[in-house]
């Protein structure tokens, strides 16, 4: 795949790089991810001069894109080798998924509004993703038809682990959620050992509410 990102964005990409790597991310092939996404095309056009900074940007539909620190930290804690399949749960802006798309054989991502999915989808279109598959829907309820996975990124908070999500676990898997209320919550990683679920708590954290049956109610 291509670089996609224009000439005048390398060195503010080179210093987000090196602020990943002063914050404790090691993992070469993440920070290799980062070197190779332009997040640039993901945020909105008033927030462009901060678009390498590691802090959270408003985007489309009331939405946010983390700070890219939050998105190293998930990808770091999942160990990806380049081999897995991989289920992304919220797709938001897009940029999280690019990124997946360089750790990982194949990227499932499920987003719930119409309007956040379009505009993710033509981003990931510019970047030459050819390993992405898209699907507007109920991200708690997973996505059988290309289960188990590998690993799951849910990149919305729940009150518990939605137990579709379990299932469609690889045995060997790792799950990776912010578990807790709607305004404070833990990042919890679960990995499968045949129907035993290991559960490992990780930082606080403070996500938006993971919409949808298998969540929190939408009502």
């Amino acid at each position: 795949m291509a670089d996609p990102v224009v000439p005048e964005y390398r060195g503010a990409r080179r210093r987000l790089i090196e602020t990943l790597q002063s914050k404790g991310i090691k993992d070469l092939s993440v920070l290799r991810a980062f070197e190779l996404t332009p997040r640039h095309l993901f945020v909105q056009s008033g927030s462009l001069h901060r678009a390498y900074e590691d802090s959270p940007l408003p985007i489309s539909e009331g939405q946010t894109i983390s700070q890219p620190s939050v998105h190293a930290r998930y990808l770091e804690l999942l160990g990806l080798t380049g081999h897995e399949r991989v289920l992304e749960v919220g797709t938001g802006s897009g940029y999280q998924t690019v990124l997946l798309s360089h750790l990982a054989a194949q990227v499932f991502s499920i987003e719930r509004i119409p309007g956040l999915l379009a505009t993710a989808r033509e981003a990931i279109r510019s970047c030459g993703c050819r390993n992405v598959s898209l699907l507007l829907g109920d991200g708690t309820i997973g996505w059988r038809e290309y289960a188990p996975f590998d690993a799951i990124l849910v990149s919305a908070a729940a009150p518990d682990v939605p137990r579709p999500l379990l299932e469609q676990l690889a045995d060997g898997g790792r799950l990776i959620i912010p578990l807790g209320g709607r305004t404070e919550q833990t990042l919890t990683l679960i990995t499968r050992s045949g129907d035993d679920y290991k559960r490992r708590d990780i930082v606080p954290v403070r996500f938006v509410p993971l919409l949808g049956t298998h969540g929190w109610s939408t009502s």
